[in-house]
């Protein structure tokens, strides 16, 4: 699956590369999702975010535009996401309610993603 990964800190690079096992396609940036920077999403079926990531119905509607199909938290908090425009886009979200192991929980996430959508 290909993925973008907005917000990323240093320390979460080697995470995230761990936990993923070169399964997907991530790429990692430091710039916070954002109206502006969610062209960064074009051409990605899914998007992880932090909880300080901007996941307003304007940004949602944009991330639909560019065929996101999925969107997951690197945490347990979902208040910054529009839920009602990311279901009327039929956007599936996921959260990582595992605060042990962050980056394994949202690459479990897009696992189980792409298995349906095979």
């Amino acid at each position: 699956m290909k993925v973008v990964a907005y917000s990323v800190k240093p320390f979460e690079r080697e995470q995230l590369a761990k936990a993923n096992q070169k399964k997907h396609y991530i790429t990692l940036i430091f710039n916070s999702l954002s109206l502006e920077t969610a062209v960064f999403a074009a051409g990605k079926q899914a998007v992880i975010v932090s909880s300080a990531d901007d996941v307003s119905n304007d940004v949602i509607n944009k991330l639909a535009l560019l065929g996101v199909k999925y969107i997951t938290t690197r945490s347990a908090v979902t208040t910054n996401i529009d839920k009602y425009s990311a279901n009327l886009h039929g956007i599936k979200l996921g959260d990582a309610s595992d605060e042990i192991d962050i980056a394994s929980q949202t690459i479990k996430n897009l696992d189980m993603w792409e298995q349906v959508s095979l």
